[in-house]
């Protein structure tokens, strides 16, 4: 293996960089740019059973140091995703992918990820458990163990590939939330999502976002994400995948210090389409630097 290389969930990657689901798209656009197979694999726009238009009106606004996003799941559908996104995202990418998947009902999330796992690029589900449960209440999936597990349970029932639930950092204990989705079969934990938060326009005096709350990401997030990817990683025994306020090669190193197998890069794609592909350069020169012969030598190696 290469100084660069992981295994996450018995897949190999070439390195350990991910750009995060609903910061990237589907992946070809950034083709245009520069050549997306450099990246150790991607996570795609989060997909729904259904086409969702998102949320009406202001769906971003800025914030010290990281943004408000309230985007509302937009996506095409699973059905156009098939038929459409992914074949394009097969024409100039040629490594497993990250299927992000959402749903408001455990039935959502079962269909999607059934109907996703006949593609034979998909390596992973990655389970978004932050959407509202429309039938316990409006309450996130991701808020309680219970509702996590039965989540869990129900994608890993219709599919063989690895499932990775990506949890929200909104609750008391996310330790508590991870270890149920372990116990329930997860294969992987995915962590952070982003933060409720809220902007108020001092001249109108109203919330920025049309939604009033939106999920915070960015800088300002990173060292919560450290340390919940810490604990996360010291209570369970599945691999555990970082992110939430990565911009450089030297945060990569920290979160993977703090026991993350891969690192996703999620808003700094919005302020640098070449952030990530500017990461994984200077990745080796950065290991000089600290004396780290392969990342997968300091997975962890802080706890």
């Amino acid at each position: 293996m290469g100084r660069l290389n992981v295994t996450l969930c018995g897949v190999g990657l070439d390195n350990p960089i991910i750009p995060a689901s609903g910061t990237f798209g589907f992946g070809y656009e950034f083709a245009e740019l520069y050549d997306i197979n450099v990246l150790g694999s991607l996570s795609f726009k989060g997909t729904t059973k259904e086409p969702r238009f998102g949320n009406p009106g202001t769906r971003i606004a800025e914030a010290p140091s990281g943004l408000l996003n309230a985007v509302g799941l937009q996506n095409p559908g699973v059905d156009k995703v098939l038929a459409e996104e992914l074949p394009k995202l097969k024409a100039c990418f040629k490594k497993p992918i990250m299927a992000n998947i959402s749903g408001f009902s455990v039935d959502e999330y079962t269909y999607v990820a059934e109907k996703l796992s006949a593609d034979e690029q998909i390596a992973w589900f990655e389970v978004n458990i932050s959407c509202p449960n429309v039938h316990g209440g409006g309450m996130s999936f991701g808020t309680d163990p219970k509702a996590a597990a039965e989540v869990t349970r129900a994608v890993k029932a219709v599919t063989d590939k690895p499932v990775i639930m990506k949890l929200s950092p909104n609750v008391t204990s996310i330790v508590d939330i991870a270890k149920a989705c372990e116990d329930a079969g997860a294969d992987g934990i995915s962590l952070i999502n982003t933060l409720l938060a809220e902007r108020i326009d001092l001249k109108t005096r109203r919330p920025v976002i049309k939604n009033v709350t939106g999920g915070l990401s960015g800088p300002a997030v990173f060292p919560l994400a450290v340390r919940m990817v810490s604990q996360v990683a010291k209570a369970v025994k599945v691999p555990v995948v970082g992110l939430g306020g990565v911009s450089s090669a030297e945060n990569v190193l920290e979160l993977m210090m703090a026991g993350a197998t891969a690192v996703q890069i999620g808003a700094a794609n919005l302020v640098d389409p070449y952030i990530a592909r500017d990461i994984i350069r200077a990745l080796p020169e950065t290991m000089d630097r600290y004396n780290i012969t392969t990342l997968e030598s300091i997975i962890g190696v802080a706890n």
